[in-house]
């Protein structure tokens, strides 16, 4: 039964509604921005109005197949959540729909999260909007660069991580939440490297 479930959300997990919206949109938004298949090259490519509902459908296909899985298998206080769980997010990053390429996962993170401890996903969208006002206050308002952007998401996963530490949450939520931040990492490697590459190239005067 666990096995159709893991399915099941990975398979949600790698619907690409933002790419798909966005070809509706005649725009393809892998050519915009750093490429991410996700809801922020949408909303950059296509508007806001197609940028908030790729956001929210991103949210959805975490949030629904991890409730429903929840609400039919009474397994949120055990280890068996965290499979599902980690396909959805893995659904998002390596779509079948991309041929393997898909997005950052931040917004089905969040979708994830809400639907098995919402207070866990609260802590997660304090977390980056404190990390965003220190960031502002020290660039003093200056607009944030996607590789900013990227290091706020992944240092806010683990400050979550050292949160539900420090709490006491059971070791299955830190477990899943030390996969979140090892896959946010990942997914956003590209803006590091670049980010890294352009200032080695500085440096030497290149």
């Amino acid at each position: 039964m666990i096995a159709a479930w893991i399915l099941f959300a990975f398979l949600c997990g790698s619907l690409m509604f933002s790419y798909w919206l966005g070809l509706l949109a005649n725009r393809d938004i892998t050519e915009v921005g750093d490429g991410n298949p996700g809801a922020m090259n949408l909303w950059r490519s296509s508007g806001y109005k197609y940028g908030v509902a790729g956001i929210a459908l991103d949210f959805s296909k975490g949030f629904i197949p991890i409730l429903w899985f929840v609400a039919e298998s009474n397994a949120a206080e055990g280890y068996p959540i965290i499979l599902p769980a980690a396909a959805a997010l893995l659904g998002h990053a390596f779509s079948p729909f991309m041929k393997g390429r898909g997005g950052k996962a931040i917004a089905v993170t969040f979708g994830v999260w809400s639907a098995m401890m919402f207070a866990a996903a609260l802590a997660y969208a304090v977390i980056l909007a404190a990390l965003m006002a220190l960031h502002r206050l020290l660039r003093r308002g200056h607009r944030t660069t996607p590789a900013s952007d990227g290091l706020q998401v992944v240092t806010g996963m683990l400050l979550l991580n050292l949160f539900m530490t420090l709490v006491g949450y059971r070791l299955e939520w830190i477990a899943l939440g030390i996969f979140n931040l090892v896959l946010l990492a990942f997914t956003h490697r590209k803006l590091w490297s670049d980010r890294y590459g352009r200032t080695k190239h500085k440096h030497r005067g290149l």
